[in-house]
């Protein structure tokens, strides 16, 4: 089995975007950036006060001198910034005076960069917890056309599976929403589905996942799942959506072909799982790690305008490099 992370690194190399990386105080952050540059995964942009991140690279015994620095404490430079912001054209969720006062914490600085696309994406996470990321992302880029809630698509390598693309498939939402509404879980899927064509180059055929195959079970969840599928159907109409199927129906076509009793393009030959709540998909990962020896990868976040990782604060430095050369197949799409 190849491992799924360096095929995603040796596609990242194909188009290195610029990343912006902002708690660059934090060594392992600072590790990685040396890593991805000098591996040509992506190119690093630090951002932070300039005096510290200088401080924390000599101390950590690293070597940014070749690295473009974004100087956060620079005053006239984050006037300029928060002026350009406020004028670029879109409606902003703060004022003129929020802006400023926001751009004073590199997390929000960098996402300013990246809307006003002086970055490509943003890699933190690391030492911001997950709901500084999604308050950031969510104020300062907001959420793609369609999307009613950011959420988490994660890649699952599974030994032994033999899917429409080979061992992988792509789950989702594995981090974010416990128990999303009919349009949250539409639009969870629709992002999901951009998500994974930007990561993976597949045309996505999305299955939205239950208990129940075609109306063979009733239930409220049941229910909420089939006006999921119908508000993605209208939203998308270009996207291969079908539903709601057991997990069987899904990915196996000869279960497929005795329980689904018509044409779909995607019954039987799903490569996106569209999982109804987080107590599914939570436990279908670890399952997937626990049980078969599979691995999961994913902390892009899909459904902002432009693409946000979020690590984990316990990952290792190798770790981080596979999220980066993801972020990085995201925003080359």
């Amino acid at each position: 089995m190849a491992k799924l992370i360096d095929e995603l690194i040796a596609k990242a190399k194909q188009s290195p975007r610029r990343v912006a990386l902002p708690e660059a105080t934090d060594a392992d952050t600072l590790r990685a950036a040396r890593a991805v540059l000098d591996d040509g995964i992506a190119q690093p942009v630090l951002v932070g006060p300039a005096d510290e991140v200088r401080a924390a690279a000599a101390e950590a015994g690293i070597d940014v001198g070749d690295m473009e620095l974004v100087d956060t404490s620079d005053a006239d430079a984050a006037d300029a910034l928060a002026e350009r912001y406020m004028s670029a054209g879109r409606e902003r969720l703060v004022s003129a005076k929020g802006a400023r006062r926001k751009i004073k914490k590199p997390l929000n600085y960098a996402m300013v960069l990246e809307d006003l696309g002086d970055v490509d994406c943003t890699f933190c996470g690391h030492v911001n917890t997950t709901g500084d990321v999604l308050m950031a992302a969510s104020m300062m880029i907001g959420l793609a056309d369609g999307v009613d809630v950011p959420s988490i698509l994660a890649l699952a390598q599974v030994p032994g599976f033999a899917g429409p693309e080979g061992d992988v498939i792509a789950l989702t939402d594995c981090g974010l929403n416990p128990e999303p509404s009919a349009e949250e879980l539409a639009s969870i899927a629709i992002a999901a589905c951009d998500n994974v064509h930007a990561l993976m180059g597949w045309e996505p055929r999305a299955a939205f996942v239950s208990y129940s195959t075609d109306g063979s079970g009733e239930s409220p969840s049941v229910e909420r799942v089939r006006e999921a599928l119908k508000i993605a159907r209208d939203r998308r109409p270009d996207l291969a959506l079908d539903g709601e199927f057991q997990l069987d129906a899904a990915i196996v076509p000869a279960v497929a072909a005795k329980k689904v009793k018509r044409q779909s393009d995607v019954a039987g030959r799903a490569n996106v799982l569209v999982l109804p709540d987080l107590n599914c998909a939570n436990t279908m990962i670890k399952t997937i790690q626990l049980f078969a020896g599979g691995k999961g990868y994913g902390h892009t976040l899909s459904g902002f305008r432009r693409p946000v990782a979020d690590s984990s604060r316990g990952a290792s430095v190798e770790e981080m490099l596979g999220d980066i050369a993801m972020l990085v197949l995201s925003a080359a799409e």
